[in-house]
């Protein structure tokens, strides 16, 4: 009875500890690291990790383990957006919706979107601003209660008084009152401090700040700076001692500047940086997040009557057109580059179409892959856990149909997502 009881404890400790194992059989793979693509690979899955990847076809001989057909796909890591606003998606109801939205609304919304974004391939985000419904989102997908990407989120973005991402722009009098670090609002050195310690205490993961106007803000400039270096230098300092990086939304030149020199490491759309400014981000080694695919959506959108409020409209049309050619220049003068589109601005779940744009501007693809993949997975200080398909990294794998190297459109078509090791499409 002794020896039974032992059998059954190891067989129940053995199932314990290793689970089902999944075996993938891959026709190519796409390795981020070496930027080469490999053939006839099989990645083994134990939990929600990569146990192994293996040369060749691996079929499995255990009835308990699970096999996976993906020998007519191109597989790779799951893709990282370094910038979503999961919350919501603009439109002309946007403004209105502030008024009228309970955070309950805003939060079923985004269930919506993180599923979107997820069985698009985008495994992981980094969310740049919301009201903080994003961080119960996060929560919620963390707990396994709703599907979605790994979230990364700012909560509430950092604004100075009247700036992009105040939110009581626009407003009646009587509801703009004189919002504070509380409600994310810097005017003072002493301001951004505890700003900072208020998203932390929030549960951000990370800042972003507002270094310039921005276009869908409900004020007359899209580009004038609107933090001092000190004020920077106090946010980006602050959130060092908590772990955390910053991000800085700007269009226009001196504010990116202001913006690199205070600390920020990535910086938003880029829409009228200097070569001057290419730069001083090699020399502090800042990123440029592009987000092209929102610059042609307000572009677009600001020619329909109506959509935009008409102080949005003038900036739209003028900072559009812009961003990808930006982009192009600072990735041939050498400028690092973070993929990031800026869903949320138009419908989530078209993030792939940012590879076509990067790919048009004169980036190979698979750089724009390896943006997505290796360059956020380091910014994010999780690049020895995500960003590729290598023994320890989370399983998070996706496939499509054809070799992006030779049909970068293919990136919109994602057939097969598996996040965690769980498989959420299969095409």
């Amino acid at each position: 009875m002794r020896k039974i009881l032992l059998l059954c404890l190891f067989v129940f400790s053995t199932i314990s500890l290793f689970g089902q194992t999944t075996y993938i059989l891959c026709g190519k793979l796409i390795d981020t690291k070496s930027g080469t693509i490999k053939s006839k690979q099989t990645i083994v899955v134990q939990e929600n990790k990569i146990s192994n990847v293996i040369d060749g076809y691996v079929i499995p001989r255990s009835k308990t383990d699970k096999l996976i057909d993906l020998k007519n796909k191109v597989v790779m890591p799951g893709l990282i957006d370094m910038h979503v606003h999961i919350e919501n998606e603009f439109g002309p109801r946007t403004r209105l919706d502030r008024y009228v939205l309970d955070e309950a609304d805003v939060a079923f919304n985004s269930v919506g979107f993180a599923k979107t974004t997820l069985l698009k391939g985008f495994t992981t985000v980094r969310d740049l601003g919301g009201t903080g419904v994003n961080i119960s989102i996060r929560k919620a997908i963390d707990a396994g209660k709703i599907p979605g990407p790994r979230v990364f989120t700012a909560g509430k973005s950092l604004a100075t008084t009247g700036g992009h991402a105040d939110p009581t722009n626009g407003s009646r009098r009587v509801l703009i009152g004189d919002p504070g670090p509380k409600e994310g609002i810097v005017n003072s050195v002493e301001d951004a401090k505890k700003a900072v310690r208020q998203r932390y205490k929030n549960g951000a993961d990370c800042i972003k700040i507002t270094a310039t106007g921005g276009v869908l803000s409900v004020a007359k400039s899209g580009d004038n700076p609107q933090f001092t270096v000190e004020e920077i230098k106090a946010i980006c300092e602050t959130a060092k001692d908590y772990g955390m990086h910053v991000a800085a939304h700007a269009h226009g030149d001196e504010g990116m500047q202001r913006a690199i020199i205070g600390g920020v490491k990535t910086i938003e759309h880029g829409t009228y940086m200097s070569e001057a400014t290419m730069d001083l981000m090699k020399k502090h080694d800042v990123y440029l997040v592009p987000t092209i695919t929102a610059g042609k959506e307000v572009e677009e959108k600001a020619k329909v009557k109506g959509y935009y409020p008409e102080i949005v409209v003038p900036k739209a049309l003028a900072v559009g057109p812009q961003i990808q050619g930006t982009f192009k220049k600072a990735y041939k003068r050498g400028v690092g580059i973070a993929f990031g589109t800026d869903a949320g601005v138009f419908k989530h779940g078209n993030n792939g179409k940012e590879f076509g744009y990067m790919v048009e501007a004169g980036m190979p693809a698979m750089e724009t892959i390896q943006s997505a993949t290796i360059t956020n997975a380091k910014i994010l200080k999780m690049d020895t856990e995500i960003g590729q398909i290598a023994k320890g990294f989370y399983a998070d794998i996706i496939a499509v149909d054809e070799d992006p190297t030779k049909n970068i459109k293919t990136m919109e078509k994602v057939v097969f997502v598996m996040k965690n090791g769980v498989v959420y499409k299969k095409e």
